[in-house]
C-alpha cells in the first residue's frame, strides 16, 4: 500500500520526468537554523577589533568578516530559494516550536554582518561605503528582529503546542535579537546629523535594550525552571544552554557601547549617568555570564562523555562567547582594569577554538552529504496546524 504521501500509481509508462529548473532536494531541509553559521563567523571578526589593537591580526579580522559577508549572501540566496520552492516546508518550520526561534538568526546574522563592516570593512570598502553598508544591514536586521520577537512567541501561545518540560534556550533566540541592534546601533550614532538625530537613535537603542532585557527576564526562568525539574537537556540540545550567555554578553557590550556614544548626543549629565549605568549594569551581569559559562560547559562535558556528537547546535559555542568578548572588552574600556582585557582575551581564544571546530564539522558534514538531511525532532513538541481549541 502507498503511504499518503506517494502519488497513486500509474497504468501506463512514465513519462514525465524532473524539470532541468527542480530546485535542489538539498534545499528543503535548510532551515534558519544555518544562519547561526554566519554569525558566529561575523562574531569572530567583531570580537577582534574590540581588542586592543594588533596590527597583525587586523587582516585576518578582514578575512573573517568577509567570508561572514559571503557566508549571508550564499544563505539569503538559498533561503529565498526555499521559501520559492519549498514554501510548505517554509510554513512547517514556522508551526515547529523547535524550529521557529531560529528566525530570530536572520536579525542577528545581518546586524553581525553590518557591525563588522563598520569595524574591520572600512580597510576594504571606505568609511563612506562601510557606514552605508552598515546602516542597511542594521536597518534590515532590526525589523527582522522586531518581527521575530513579535510573531514567535504569538506563534507559540497560539500555533504550538507546548508541552510541559519542553522548555530550551533556543526559545531566546528571536528575543536576543533587538539586544543585538541595541549594541551595534551605537556605532552609527557618530555618522548621523547632530542634535535630534543622534540622540533619537541613542533613545531607540536604549528601548530595544530594555524590551530585549526584560522578554528575557521573563523567558529565563523557565529554561532555568526545565533544568531543575526535568535533568539535562538531550545530547544534541546541550550546546545550546551557551545561548543563554547571548543577552547576557550582548546587553553588557550595549550599555558600554551606548555610554561610548552618548557625549555630544545627549547632555553631558546624561552622558555620565549612561556610563555609570554601563559599569553599574555590566560588572554584576558580567559575573552571572561566567557563573552559566561554568555551569554550561560542565554539562557539556557530561554530554561529550555521554556520547554527544556534532550538530549544528555547535555553532551555540560561537556568537554566545563572542558577546561575552566584546563585553569584556567594553568593561575594559570603561574601567581601565587589565583583568577586564586578559578575560576578553581568554575568551577570544575561546571563541576562536569553537569556530574552526564548527566550522571545519561543518565543512565536512556538508561534503558527506549528512547536514541537509531531515533531523528528529530534538525535543517533544508537536506544532499544530489550527488554532488551539477554546479552553472551558
Amino acid at each position: 500500500m502507498a503511504s499518503p504521501t506517494q502519488s497513486p500509481a500509474r497504468t501506463g509508462p512514465r513519462t514525465a520526468t524532473r524539470s532541468p529548473a527542480a530546485p535542489p532536494a538539498a534545499l528543503r531541509h535548510l532551515g534558519p537554523n544555518w544562519y547561526a553559521a554566519v554569525m558566529g563567523t561575523a562574531i569572530v571578526a567583531n570580537a577582534g577589533a574590540a581588542l586592543p589593537h594588533t596590527p597583525l591580526l587586523r587582516g585576518a579580522y578582514v578575512a573573517v568578516w568577509a567570508l561572514s559577508a559571503a557566508l549571508l549572501v550564499v544563505l539569503l540566496a538559498a533561503r529565498t530559494a526555499h521559501w520559492l520552492h519549498h514554501a510548505d516546508q517554509a510554513r512547517r518550520h514556522l508551526l515547529d516550536p523547535a524550529v521557529a526561534p531560529f528566525y530570530g538568526c536572520l536579525s542577528m546574522a545581518l546586524l553581525a554582518v553590518g557591525g563588522g563592516t563598520l569595524a574591520v570593512g572600512t580597510d576594504v570598502l571606505g568609511e563612506g561605503t562601510a557606514v552605508a553598508v552598515d546602516a542597511a544591514l542594521w536597518c534590515a536586521g532590526t525589523a527582522v528582529g522586531l518581527a521575530a520577537a513579535a510573531a514567535v512567541p504569538y506563534l507559540m501561545v497560539t500555533r504550538h503546542r507546548i508541552e510541559p518540560g519542553t522548555a530550551s534556550p533556543v526559545w531566546l533566540l528571536p528575543l536576543v535579537a533587538p539586544m543585538v541592534s541595541a549594541a551595534l546601533g551605537p556605532g552609527l550614532v557618530p555618522h548621523l546629523p547632530a542634535g535630534q538625530w543622534q540622540e533619537a537613535m541613542l533613545l531607540a537603542c536604549y528601548a530595544l535594550f530594555g524590551m530585549s532585557l526584560l522578554a528575557t527576564l521573563l523567558m529565563l526562568p523557565l529554561v532555568v525552571t526545565r533544568l531543575i525539574h526535568h535533568g539535562p537537556l538531550p545530547l544534541a540540545l546541550t550546546p545550546t544552554l551557551f545561548l543563554v550567555l547571548g543577552p547576557l554578553g550582548q546587553s553588557t557590550t550595549a550599555v558600554g557601547n551606548l555610554a561610548d556614544a552618548a557625549p555630544g548626543a545627549v547632555g553631558a549629565g546624561y552622558a555620565r549617568a549612561m556610563s555609570g549605568f554601563a559599569l553599574l549594569y555590566g560588572v554584576p551581569v558580567m559575573g552571572f555570564a561566567l557563573l552559566w559559562l561554568a555551569l554550561a560547559a560542565a554539562l557539556v562535558v557530561r554530554a561529550f562523555r555521554a556520547g554527544m556528537t556534532f550538530s549544528m547546535t555547535w555553532w551555540a559555542f560561537t556568537f554566545p562567547v563572542g558577546t561575552c568578548v566584546t563585553g569584556a572588552a567594553g568593561l575594559a574600556r570603561h574601567t581601565g582594569l587589565a583583568a577586564f582585557t586578559w578575560l576578553a582575551v581568554g575568551l577570544f581564544g575561546v571563541l576562536v577554538t569553537a569556530w574552526l571546530v564548527a566550522g571545519v564539522r561543518t565543512a565536512r558534514g556538508l561534503a558527506g552529504g549528512r547536514l541537509l538531511v531531515p533531523a528528529p525532532a530534538a525535543v517533544p513538541a508537536a506544532p499544530v496546524t489550527g488554532p488551539r481549541p477554546a479552553r472551558p
